[in-house]
Formats: C-alpha cells, structure tokens, sequence
C-alpha cells in the first residue's frame, strides 16, 4: 500500500448522514419503542428546534404565517408556533385537516397552541383575506413520505406560495409537495416542479434527506439546516460536505510510495482529454504518472509538463505487458481513447484486476460488451446518457414517474448500478452520486458551480480519482473524495473556468485545507 494512504483513514465516519422516509420512520419508531422518547416528545423537539433556528436567522418580534397540514408535519408547525408566540412574534396559524383524523401527538400539540392562539382554516382565502402580513411563512403542510402529488384547494396554496413575490418561506423538513427521497414532485412528469414553494430556509429534522440533494431538491430547500432530535441511527448513505485534511496529506518517501497511476490515451489528435486526466493525476499527489497512446501519436505529447512520462501501447498484448510492473496500481481507461481502442485494451485491464477508472470511449465500449469482467476496484464515471446504454433497465424506471408509490430516485439506481456491475460508480451531474458494490452510496450536490459544464471536467474528474487511487485510497473514498474536490476547484476558480484551470487550482484548494 503507498505509504501516503497507511494513515489517512476514511471520512465515511465524519461525512453527514443522508436517510430516506422509510430510515427516518423506522429511526422514530425504533426511539419510540425504546420507551426511551415519546412520539410527542420527539415532536416537541423538532419544533423548538425549529422555532429557535427561525429566530436566529429571521430575527425576533416579527410577523409568521404557520401553515399547518394533516399530519405530523401540521403538529411541528404548531409547537412552532408556540415557542416563536412565547418569544414575541405576532403570528397567525392556519390547519388543513380535521382534528380528528391528527395523530394523538399531533392533536397533543394543536390543543397546546389553541390555548394561546387562534387557528383558522387553510384556504387561499384566509392566506390573502385580511390586512396581517407576514414577513415569514413556515411551511409545515407536508413533510417527509409524500408519495402522491397535492390536490385541490392545498395544491393551489402551494402555487400561491410558488409565485413570485410571495413572502419568504421557511419549510418544516421539505417545501410541500416535494418528495424527499427523489428530489422531485411525486410523479414528476404530471405535477409541475413550478408548483412546489421555492423555500429560503428548509429545518430538516435529526438528518439530511436524499431529496435535500438530488433533483430540484437544492433549489427548492434554498439553506438546509438541521435539528438534532435526539435519534440514533446509521445511515448507508452520506453527504460528501468536506474532506478532511488528513486524507490528502502526503507522507514523506520515495516516488513509488505514493503510486503510479497510467492513463491510456487515443490516436494522433485525441489526445487533449488523456492529458487533462493525467494532468490531474499528478497534481492529486502520484508519485510518477505515464501517459500511454499508441506509439505513432507519441509525437503529440512532446509537451509539457514534463514531469508526465510517456510510453507507446499500441495493443492489448502491450498493455497486458505493461501491467506485468505491479507498482502501477491505477489506470484511467476512455477520455479520447476511441471506442475501438478502449474496447480492445478493456480485457486485459480488467484481468489485470488493478485499481481502474472507466470514463467516457470506454464507458461506451463497456456498454457493448456487457459487465463481465467488473471487479471491485473498478471505478465507472457515467454522465446519464452513458449511464442509460451501460443500465438501461434502471435508466428507464429513473426517468418513468411511478404511478404507484415512490419513484426510483438517483441514488437507488446508482446504488442498484453497483451491486449489479460489482464496481464503484459515479453518476456525473450537479447531484452526483458515488455508490460501492457493498451498498455504501455518498451524494455530493456542486448547484452552486454550474461552470463545471463545459468540454473536459469529466476527464480532470477521471485522472482526480486515478490519482487518488495511486496513492492507495479505496475506490468509493477516491471517487467521493474526487467529487468534492472537482467542484471545490472549481468553486475556488470561480466563472469562466475551462477544464484546463481545474488541475492547476487544486494546490489553492489544498493550502486552503492547510495542507
């Protein structure tokens, strides 16, 4: 193992835990169950919580709406109402629903405000009917398991608090009408994201949830905070925040202690793409990366830098050969490779069972042979058409709305992609998604960085995970540590990025890690 690894660790522990509705319930039931904590007083804490976060960020004496739906959700509005009309704030609360059909903690909580406060019926009327206007709305209509789209009158409440103009929003776990495990309105393709509250602040509640992330989760929860409720809880799926130093730092040693990571490239001409991923290779800390084309496009990489060695593979007998030097411990296989060229070298790669990254020719290549051959230090880097030829089955229910129950969401497909093909995959996008054959899967969301979009951050992302994978990190921790690193650059860089600024903005990004 490359010495720069030995005593890394792995972030997995201190990455955010990320639950779907079904973890999140089964985590209340299994505290409640414990007699350890009431369903009411979970509750109670969810609210204060929340009601303490609003006034620290929307200030004190001010005016609410709180906006009350049928179930749980309806219940933390109320405790919220409650804890900000003890501190000052005038406040009027309205409730979609029957009393009698609430949970007996959600009636609980509705009782406790009705002894200070008026509760009014939540129409469109009494939204827009009287002179009190509100410089807050908090949004506690629906929470997490939303599984069908809203209907009549509360549908048309949650457009009017989609409009343009409205009053800022404050949502309880999810702006209204999102599904939390997708990121999207329940069946997506008949309910109109345009009808879900642009929230400026969603409070989730004891963790993250996957639709906080994907989809058009990150533009409708605006800033996601959370509050710690008490629960416990191990999550399969992470948020990849931050990396901790220490996973990067290079130990002291010779050159082969910290890897060598090969990156084939494709005939004369194709060759800008490889570069750029062994570019990236080198800067991630490998101690010596070859850049191998075809012996007749050698010429083409005379270029800088010159710390990039080069070395001529014509065939997959060549490279079979070349891998017989076992200190080359990852390779990059597909950026400018041509689709013939990575079709023939993917066997003996493969065989060769080194650390490797399959990205674009040879991703489309992968698709034509099938998965045999995949192993666990495999790394495939789709964007969503690739995704869509290599798993056409779980592309297809991606992009179909469920007509009954929830959709497949991101994450359940890259996490099915994985077990299936036995490798470590990484969906590309704004939500990108790192799922490990052991159901281990990390959402890293980069909204905020739409610049990555352009020709050849594919192929830096490629030569990050190579380099990483060099200097021995396991394949998810390389590739989830690669995503976040990949936007950090770009963040640092800022508007009018190309590709070719990613790799030499990764040392900012390390010295403002403190490296």
């Amino acid at each position: 193992m490359p010495q720069s690894a030995q005593n890394s660790g792995s972030p997995w522990s201190g990455w955010p835990q990320v639950l779907t509705t079904d973890q999140m319930r089964a985590a209340e039931s299994a505290a409640i169950a414990s007699g350890k904590v009431s369903g009411a007083e979970l509750m109670e804490r969810a609210g204060a919580g929340a009601a303490r976060i609003i006034r620290r960020r929307r200030g004190e004496g001010r005016r609410a709406l709180i906006l009350c739906g049928p179930g749980n959700n309806g219940g933390d509005g109320f405790v919220v109402a409650r804890h900000l009309h003890r501190a000052g704030w005038q406040l009027r609360v309205l409730f979609a629903g029957r009393t009698e059909h609430l949970s007996s903690d959600a009636r609980q909580m509705l009782h406790q405000w009705s002894a200070l406060g008026e509760i009014r019926p939540l129409t469109l009327a009494a939204m827009r009917g009287d002179s009190f206007q509100p410089q807050v709305i908090v949004d506690a209509i629906f929470g997490t398991g939303l599984t069908r789209a809203p209907q009549g009158e509360l549908a048309e409440v949650l457009q009017d608090l989609a409009r343009p103009g409205a009053p800022a929003v404050v949502a309880l776990d999810a702006p209204s009408g999102l599904d939390l495990d997708t990121g999207f309105p329940p069946a997506a393709g008949q309910t109109p994201s345009s009808s879900v509250p642009r929230a400026e602040l969603t409070i989730a509640f004891h963790s993250l949830k996957p639709g906080h992330l994907l989809g058009d989760g990150p533009r409708h929860c605006g800033a996601v905070e959370v509050v710690d409720i008490g629960l416990q809880s191990d999550a399969a799926t992470r948020w990849i925040d931050h990396i901790p130093a220490n996973v990067l730092q290079k130990r002291s040693g010779h050159k082969y202690d910290h890897g060598h990571a090969l990156v084939i490239a494709g005939g004369f001409g194709h060759g800008g793409a490889a570069r750029l991923s062994a570019r990236a290779a080198l800067r991630m800390g490998a101690g010596l990366v070859t850049l191998a084309p075809p012996r007749a496009a050698l010429i083409e990489h005379a270029g800088p830098p010159d710390a990039l060695m080069r070395r001529g593979v014509d065939d997959a007998p060549a490279l079979s050969a070349m891998l017989n030097d076992s200190r080359i411990n990852a390779v990059v296989l597909g950026p400018g490779c041509g689709v013939g060229r990575a079709g023939q070298l993917l066997d003996p790669l493969l065989a060769a069972r080194r650390p490797c990254v399959l990205d674009a020719d040879a991703l489309t290549a992968l698709a034509g042979r099938g998965l045999a051959g995949l192993h666990d230090v495999c790394v495939l880097t789709p964007h969503q058409g690739e995704f869509a030829r290599i798993f056409p089955d779980l592309a297809g229910q991606l992009s179909r709305p469920s007509q009954h129950g929830p959709s497949l969401s991101r994450l359940d497909a890259v996490r099915a992609a994985a077990a299936s093909s036995g490798a470590t995959v990484l969906l590309k996008g704004p939500d990108t998604v790192i799922a490990a054959p052991d159901g281990r899967a990390g959402i890293h969301s980069a909204f905020d960085v739409p610049w990555l979009a352009t020709a050849g951050t594919g192929d830096v992302l490629a030569g990050i995970i190579a380099g990483l994978l060099a200097r021995g990190l396991a394949p998810f921790e390389a590739a989830a540590t690669a995503a976040w690193l990949h936007a950090a650059a770009a963040r640092r860089f800022g508007p009018g990025l190309i590709a070719d600024d990613l790799p030499d903005t990764l040392p900012a990004v390390f010295r403002d890690l403190g490296l």
